[in-house]
């Protein structure tokens, strides 16, 4: 009887150490909300975007975002999007002076 409750309190302990280990490296790392999986082709109006991030997981993009709030995901190498990252970054700087 003793080996059988030492076993049930052994396999307690364990799964409370699982789930506290887990819980923490899960609420260690940022979770992103959105995430690029497909990139739009076409040249769009960077007038439009407000803000952007870069990402690389799952692929390498910059995910632009509209004043309304819409997200546009996009390759990271082409012309006008270094543009669009450039005129965003300028309008930042500007704002805080």
């Amino acid at each position: 009887m003793k080996l059988h409750t030492a076993a049930i309190l052994l396999l307690f302990w364990l799964g409370v150490f699982t789930v506290h280990t887990v819980k923490g490296n899960a609420s260690s790392q940022p979770m992103r909300k959105f995430s690029c999986v497909k990139l739009s082709t076409k040249q769009l109006n960077i007038r439009n975007f407000v803000n952007y991030e870069k990402q690389q997981v799952p692929i390498d993009a910059i995910m632009f975002i509209t004043a309304g709030g819409i997200r546009i995901c996009v390759s990271p190498n082409q012309k006008w999007v270094k543009a669009a990252i450039k005129r965003i970054d300028e309008s930042r700087a500007a704002k805080r002076k």
